[in-house]
Parts: C-alpha cells; structure tokens; sequence
C-alpha cells in the first residue's frame, strides 16, 4: 500500500504538460480470448516508460470502471508522447488488429490534452 501524506498539498510543472487517458473496454464478456491479451499489453509498455524518465512521462494512474481499464498519464511534452516508444507501441498494435480487429468484442481508446502553462489546478488531500 502506499504511503499517505496527509493535509492539503498542489502539483506544479514547469510550463506545459500533456494529459492523455488511454484505456479499453470489454463489449463481450465471454470474449476472454481477445479482452485479456490487450489489458496485459499495457504492463510491459507502461514498466518501460517508468523506468526511462527521459522519455516524458511523469505519472500514471490506472482507473478501472465496469467493463474496463483505463491509464491517465501524466507527459512532460506531446513531441515526448508521440515518441513514446513507437517500436513496443506498433507490435502491440498490429497484435491487437490482428487478434481483435474490428470484430467487436474490444473497443480501445485515447484522449490528449495539452495543457498550457498555468491553466491548470491540481490540488490532493491525504493522498499517496
């Protein structure tokens, strides 16, 4: 578990920064054999962003919501997040068009936000 810090604490980034939401949705429950392998495709991905700080991404958090998953990500910059990793990113999306396609059972999807300096607030309460 994580440590809390208690009280009323903000989060400052020098100048921009990006907010991206990506996540997937199961539309057929039974559909074991094509939701499971793109939830565990996100774990190498997002292991690999952690431990490279130098590519962009400050923080992610999992969200999970009936019938889904999703990540907000946290990015220093959008050139750093277009070039996150495009190697691993491309393998998991051709296994993906592959294995899924456009036959229903999964649905993948992504928001991008640029946030310009100072327009933004983030305020946390006792919170890790």
């Amino acid at each position: 578990m994580s440590l809390i810090f208690p009280g009323r604490f903000t989060a400052q980034v020098d100048g921009s920064c990006v907010v991206f939401v990506i996540g997937m949705r199961v539309n057929r429950l039974w559909a074991v054999h094509r939701w499971l392998p793109v939830a565990r495709a996100m774990g190498p991905m997002l292991r690999q962003l952690l431990t490279q700080r130098e590519l962009g991404l400050l923080h992610a958090e999992p969200l999970l919501y009936w019938r889904g998953v999703a990540l907000v990500q946290y990015w220093r910059s959008f050139e750093q997040l277009a070039r996150s990793p495009a190697a691993t990113h491309l393998d998991v999306w051709k296994r993906f068009n592959r294995a899924v396609g456009g036959d229903g059972s999964v649905g993948i999807w992504h928001e991008t936000c640029l946030v310009q300096a100072g327009q933004y607030e983030a305020i946390y309460g006792n919170m890790p």
